[in-house]
C-alpha cells in the first residue's frame, strides 16, 4: 500500500477507472463529481425512482461499468463525493512545497472543504460544441449533449418532431436515444461531405482493425436509424431556426466543403425541436487554474481550431507536479481511450509501479484512441467559411445577448485590441456560462476566419481563465471550510447522520 491521498475530479469513464487504477495500487481516493451517480455522460442513467429493469439493454458496456462502479463506491478507502463541485484550485508555495499538488477547494450542498491531496487527477470531461447560427437562442434549439441527456436520464423527449444536425459520429447516438425515447427523428444533418469524411475515415485503413468496436456500436446505431427511415443528408447544415416564442421550423442548406452555403439550397422543414452539435469543448478550467501547459489542437480538432488541450506525458502528468489529467480534456477519443488513460494516470499518481505489466495494455489502448481522435479530426473538421450563415443581429453570447456586429466591431476596433477590454465592452462570455458555450466562438470570430470580420487580436489567456471554476455563493465563500470527513459517505450523507 502506498498510503498516498489521491482526489479524482470527475466520475466518467476517465475518472472512475483512475480512481479504480489509484485503489488497487493502495491510494486513499477521495472521487468528486457534480452528479448524483458516477458514469458521466456516457452512462447516464435513470434516476432510482424509475430504475430500468435492464440497463444494459440502454448501455453500451454497462456490465463492466457497473462492475466497476460498485468495486470503486464500495472500496473501503474510498470517498464517494457526490454532487459535489470543485469551484477552485490554489496552487501551493513553490518555495515551500514546490512539488505539492494543488489545494483543492470543494463545494458539497452549502458545505465547503478544502482537500490537501498528494496528487489529483483532472478528468472533467467536455461539453457540447455549438456553432451559432440565426435563431439558435430560440426555445427548443438544443445542444446534441442535452437532448441525448434528457433521454438518457429523465426519459423525456425534447419534442415530437426532431431535427439532429452538426458534425461527427456523435450525431448518431443522439438520434438513437430519441427515437428509443420516443421523439420522431425528422433527418439527421451531417455538415461534413462524404468525400471528406470518406477520406477521414478510410486514411491508413490497417488501424480501423484496432476500432472495431467502437464500428459495432455505430453499426448498431445507423441499424435503429434505418429501422425508422431516418434519412441521413450529407454536406447539408441547419443555418436558420425560426418561430414565435420558440423554434417552429428550420432552414437548412448543402454546405460547399468550406461550409459555405450552396444558393438556391436551402430548405423549410416545421419541427419542434432541433438538436445541434459540432464536435466538443474540453472543459479546461481546471487544468488552466492549476498552471497545465496546453497543447493547440490540430486544426478543426475538437469542433474549432480554437481550441486547445492538456498537455499531458506518456505517464498522463501534465506540466504542474502532482496534477495527471486523463479523458477529453487531452483529447477528444472516446470512452474506451479516456478509460485506458484514467487507469494509467490513477496507477502512476498513487506511486504504483511505472513498469507494472498491465500498463503496457493500456498505453497501447491509449494510443491507439489517440489515433482515432486525429482520425476524428481529419474527418469531421470544422468548415472556415460557417460565419457565412450570420447576420448582423445574430446572437453570439446568449447570456449577455451580445451580437455579431457587437464582435466585430471589437475586433477591429484598436482601442478594444485588447481581449479583456473587448470582453468588458462586448460583455461577451459575461454572463452565468462564463464564456464555456460563446468563449471559443468569440475567440474564433475574433481572429477572423474567411467570412469573418477579418483578422483580429488572439485570445489571449483564452475562454478558459476562470479562477472560479463553479459558481459559489458569497455566503457559503465566508463560510470558514470543514475539516475533510474521515469516513468513506458523502459530505452530504455525514451531515445528515
Amino acid at each position: 500500500m502506498t498510503g498516498r491521498q489521491v482526489v479524482v475530479v470527475g466520475a466518467g469513464p476517465a475518472g472512475l477507472a483512475a480512481a479504480d487504477a489509484a485503489l488497487a495500487a493502495g491510494a486513499e481516493v477521495t472521487l468528486i463529481d457534480s452528479a448524483e451517480r458516477p458514469g458521466g455522460q456516457y452512462h447516464r442513467m435513470l434516476p432510482d425512482a424509475y430504475e430500468a429493469a435492464d440497463p444494459g439493454a440502454l448501455q453500451h458496456g454497462y456490465a463492466a461499468f457497473d462492475r466497476r462502479s460498485r468495486r470503486v463506491l464500495g472500496h473501503p478507502r474510498c470517498s464517494w463525493w457526490a454532487e459535489s463541485s470543485v469551484w477552485a484550485l490554489e496552487r501551493r508555495d513553490p518555495d515551500r512545497d514546490p512539488d505539492g499538488a494543488p489545494l483543492v477547494h470543494v463545494l458539497s450542498g452549502t458545505r465547503r472543504h478544502v482537500l490537501t491531496p498528494d496528487a489529483l487527477v483532472l478528468a472533467p470531461g467536455a461539453h457540447d460544441r455549438v456553432l451559432p447560427f440565426p435563431g439558435w437562442d430560440l426555445p427548443g434549439v438544443y445542444t446534441a449533449g442535452a437532448a441525448q441527456a434528457l433521454a438518457k436520464g429523465e426519459r423525456l423527449v425534447v419534442g415530437d418532431r426532431v431535427v439532429v444536425a452538426g458534425t461527427g459520429p456523435f450525431l448518431l447516438p443522439v438520434a438513437a436515444s430519441l427515437l428509443e425515447a420516443g421523439s420522431r427523428v425528422l433527418a439527421v444533418l451531417e455538415a461534413g461531405r462524404p468525400g471528406a469524411v470518406a477520406r477521414g475515415w478510410l486514411s491508413r485503413p490497417w488501424e480501423l482493425a484496432a476500432q472495431l468496436g467502437k464500428s459495432g456500436e455505430l453499426a448498431s446505431y445507423s441499424t435503429a436509424l434505418g429501422r425508422h427511415r431516418v434519412p441521413y443528408r450529407w454536406g447539408t447544415a441547419v443555418v436558420e431556426a425560426r418561430g414565435d416564442g420558440r423554434v417552429e421550423e428550420i432552414v437548412s442548406a448543402r454546405v460547399r466543403a468550406d461550409w459555405s452555403v450552396v444558393p438556391g439550397s436551402e430548405r423549410v422543414t416545421a419541427v419542434d425541436a432541433v438538436c445541434v452539435g459540432h464536435g466538443f469543448s474540453p472543459r479546461l478550467e481546471l487544468p488552466v487554474a492549476a498552471g497545465c501547459a496546453l497543447r493547440p489542437a490540430a486544426d478543426g480538432a475538437a469542433g474549432s481550431p480554437a481550441e486547445a488541450f492538456v498537455d499531458v506525458d506518456d505517464e498522463q502528468r501534465t506540466s504542474r507536479p502532482g496534477v495527471y489529467a486523463a479523458g477529453e480534456i487531452t483529447g477528444i477519443a472516446g470512452a474506451p481511450a479516456a478509460r485506458a488513460e484514467g487507469a494509467l494516470a490513477g496507477w502512476i499518481a498513487a506511486g504504483g509501479d511505472p513498469a507494472a505489466r498491465t500498463l503496457a495494455a493500456l498505453r497501447r489502448s491509449r494510443d491507439q484512441g489517440r489515433a482515432f481522435a486525429a482520425r476524428l479530426a481529419l474527418a469531421h473538421p470544422i468548415g472556415r467559411a460557417w460565419p457565412g450563415w450570420l447576420r448582423p443581429d445574430t446572437v453570439i453570447c446568449r447570456c449577455e445577448e451580445t451580437t455579431y456586429a457587437q464582435v466585430c466591431r471589437s475586433a477591429t476596433d484598436p482601442t478594444q485590441s485588447e481581449p479583456q477590454v473587448a470582453k468588458l465592452a462586448t460583455r461577451a462570455g459575461l454572463g452565468p456560462c462564463q464564456a464555456r458555450i460563446c468563449g471559443p466562438t468569440v475567440a474564433e470570430l475574433r481572429r477572423g476566419t474567411d467570412n469573418g470580420p477579418g483578422p483580429g487580436p488572439g485570445p489571449g489567456p483564452g475562454p478558459h481563465h476562470r479562477p472560479v471554476a463553479e459558481p459559489i455563493r458569497l455566503g457559503e465563500l465566508a463560510r470558514p471550510p470543514e475539516a475533510r470527513p474521515a469516513s468513506p459517505n458523502s459530505p452530504a450523507e455525514e451531515s445528515t447522520s
